[in-house]
This record gives C-alpha cells, structure tokens and sequence, in this order.
C-alpha cells in the first residue's frame, strides 16, 4: 500500500497533520503514545504493517499530535482538552460524525477523556498497553511516585536525542526487534523526525501529570481492553485497572513482552476487528440519540456579601448590578464555550466540556467583575453527569455546587478531579486541605487557582 496524502485541519490557530487509509464502512481514529507521530516515516518502517491491516475492515484516520512530527509547533506544552479538541478537528476535516477511539500508552488517557466527554462522537473505544496515571497513588501502586518520575524525566538532557539513548528507548518498547539494524535506522528516524530533545523532555513531563483514574467509571461506549503479559513498560496489572473500573469493559490479555503497536500488529488487529466489526453489524455504532451521562466540568459563582450590598443600593440598583452582572458572565460563558445551566438571584451554573476551559472562564469572571465594584467566588468538579433535557445533572454537580461553597471571596477553587486533568495546561493551584462538603460522603481535596 503506497502511503497515504498527508492533509492539515485546523485547530484553532494550529495546522494538524492527518491522513486516511482504507475505505471500511466505519471509522477507527488512532491515538499513538508518546512522541512517536510523524505520518511521513512512520510508513517507512513496521508502523506500516498495522495501518495496512485496519485498513483492510475500516477507515483509518492517523493524525501527528500537536507539537510532533508534520504537526504546527505550538508555544507551550498542549493539555488533555486542547488535545481532544485536534481529534475533533481532524474527525470534522474527514467528515466522521462518529468513530472508535483507539490509544495506545500515553494516548490512552487523551481517548479515555474523549469517549467519557463526547460519546456522541465515540462508536467504540480501543485500548493498548496504557494506563490511568504515570505516579503512583493509593490505589495504583504500579508508577513512580511523582517527584521520582519528574527527577528521572528531566535528568540527563545531554543524552536525550543521542543514538544510545534512542537505542535505550526502543530496547525497553520493542525488546524482540532490537538486534535487527534495519529496524533500528527506522526507529532512530522515527523519533528525530517526532519531537526535538526539549520538547520530548516538556511532553514526558507533562504526560507524568496525567491522571484519569476519576474518569473512568464515566466511560460509557463499548470498551476492548488489549495487553500483552510481558509488558514491562506498563504491566498488564495497569490494564486490568482499566478494564475493572470502565462499565462493561472486555480484557484481553496478549502473549508477548513488546510494548510498542508496530511489533507483531497483526496480533492486534485480529482482536480488534471482531470487536468493532460486531458492534457494527448490530447496528450499534450510529446512535441518533443523546447520550444520558457525559463527563463534564460544572462551574457555580456567587456574588460575595449580597445581602449587604442589596442593602446599600437598594432594590432598583441592585437590580441594575445583577443585569450587568449577568451580562458580563454570559460574555465570558461565549468565550469559553460554557453552556449556561441555571441562575438563581445572583448565582450562575454552567457546564464545559474541558476542565482547563472552565478554569479559565471562571478566573475571567472574577477579574471582569471586580470593574463593577463586587466580588465573586467560584467552585469547580468535573464528574459523571446525567443529561436531562440538555442540561447536567447529578451527584457531581452537588459536589460542585458544595466546592463553590467553601470557596472565599474573589477565590476559584477546584476539586482534584479538576486539578488532576489539566496537566499540561499551565494552570497552578495552592493546597487548600481537605474539606468535608454537606451531603457527600468522605473528605475532600481542593485547591485554589493562584495562575492561568
């Protein structure tokens, strides 16, 4: 199969590189991990061999991350939902209404997100050799703890990008190919051609933020959970995290010790293409309806000390300030793609589909306000919502609703779900401790937006 034309969609103000292989009745979008991602030489190797056999029963759409391979270099590391936002991008630019989301290692957390955020676009969901989180926590005991991960990824910057570390890399992802030269040529390409030595230092940390775990039990398409059993990158244990806590999730387990996709694909693709080829033939995979739950970011504001500056400008006004307040608000709920759920006196609660987007907005709305002489606070979770009529609901925008209550005057404050899925996005918090919220059950971490 000769390669394919590469394309660009845009994504805001970035060019995203993209091509399409094979002609199949529906739609797979790939979500490769790490660096690895230049469309270009990726065909020139193995990589070639697993595109040509999904290609043989779907429509395969690849795309280069922003910031790698024939994809615009953007100023900054991108987060999780800007990331989501390239998919949607390139799913527009091909014209997929609906697709199965297929991640592997560091672009499983990014699919996940997806299918849990937007299942009106996700048929299916495909997960190889990946993980919820890269540090260690309570419950997943397989990573490093954080500041271990962080020193590791950041320490020898001489080396990164240098032959012995390539060759280092491509032992610990494809072991059973590292004697072949002609692979190892390929390989050394492949990741030059991917990302400089700075930004595979900026991306792996930023990967090393990346926690999903929350998110999980909020996936709701049909899930396929692959691993190969001598994985030693990510161990079959992290797999089957996934797979216990995604509603329905199938785990497969594999034979061999490679990490990397490109090795033995064909392995992959003879259980991925039952998987997907059934729920199609059963008519599964273009659901008209809206779905009922979604992952979603609530955000409350409220105006600090009402009741006493009703008192001071009296009823009329009062009224006049709350007209400009919600004008103001609503500007700000257009400027980041906020969907306005409710108001009650001076109190507003919207819905986004990205925690980084929703942070934004809110902290955009206490600086705007402060014009008009008052003072907001703020509160943010991002949970599982049902969706009744359009509109959130549900046990996570109680807790919402419960974070903007202990939050202080002119202060956003945020869940640890919210914190958790922004990495990458340059967004910084304070510790606030940890707070019982009414009505929810266990104590609760927050933290305080100190800079956007």
């Amino acid at each position: 199969m000769e390669p394919p034309e590469v394309r660009y969609a845009k994504s805001g103000e970035v060019s995203i590189a993209y091509a399409v292989v094979g002609d199949g009745p529906f739609d797979v979008v790939f979500v490769s991990g790490w660096i690895l991602s230049n469309l270009g030489v990726a065909w020139e190797g193995s990589a070639a061999e697993f595109y040509e056999g999904m290609a043989k029963f779907c429509r395969l759409i690849l795309f280069d991350k922003r910031g790698t391979g024939m994809s615009d270099r953007a100023a900054g590391v991108p987060d999780l939902q800007t990331r989501m936002d390239d998919i949607r991008a390139v799913m527009d630019a091909v014209g997929s209404n609906r697709a199965a989301i297929m991640g592997f290692s560091e672009g499983g957390p990014m699919s996940m997100l997806f299918a849990a955020t937007h299942p009106e676009r996700t048929a299916a969901l495909v997960l190889y050799g990946t993980l919820a989180t890269f540090h260690r926590a309570d419950d997943y005991p397989w990573a490093l703890p954080y500041e271990e991960l962080k020193l590791m990824l950041t320490k020898n910057e001489d080396r990164r990008g240098t032959v012995p570390w390539m060759d280092e890399a491509l032992q610990g992802l494809a072991p059973t190919t590292f004697q072949d030269e002609g692979i190892k040529r390929w390989w050394r390409r492949w990741i030059q051609t991917s990302a400089s030595p700075g930004a595979t230092r900026d991306l792996s940390v930023m990967n090393s933020e990346i926690d999903v775990r929350h998110t999980l039990p909020a996936i709701g398409v049909p899930t396929l959970v692959l691993h190969r059993v001598g994985d030693e990158d990510v161990v079959p244990d992290e797999g089957r995290y996934l797979a216990d806590r995604i509603p329905g999730a199938d785990f497969t387990a594999l034979d061999g010790v490679d990490h990397g996709w490109w090795v033995n694909s064909g392995q992959l693709v003879e259980e991925i293409e039952p998987f997907l080829r059934g729920i199609w033939e059963r008519g599964e995979w273009n659901v008209e309806a809206e779905p009922d739950r979604i992952l979603a970011t609530v955000m409350f504001t409220d105006i600090v000390g009402s009741t006493q500056m009703l008192a001071e400008v009296g009823d009329r006004g009062w009224r006049d300030l709350l007209q400009r307040h919600h004008a103001l608000i609503r500007r700000q709920l257009t400027r980041y793609a906020g969907r306005e759920v409710d108001t009650a006196g001076d109190g507003f609660f919207a819905s986004f589909d990205g925690p980084a987007r929703a942070i934004r907005c809110a902290c955009s709305i206490r600086d705007s306000i402060s014009d008009l002489g008052i003072k907001v606070r703020a509160g943010l979770h991002t949970g599982e919502c049902e969706v009744i009529d359009g509109k959130v609901a549900g046990i996570a925008v109680h807790i919402g609703a419960r974070v903007a209550s202990q939050a202080e005057s002119d202060e956003v404050l945020v869940s640890s779900t919210v914190k958790d899925l922004v990495a990458g996005s340059g967004i910084q918090f304070a510790e606030k401790g940890r707070a019982e919220l009414k009505g929810i059950p266990g104590e609760w971490s927050l933290y305080a937006v100190t800079a956007v």
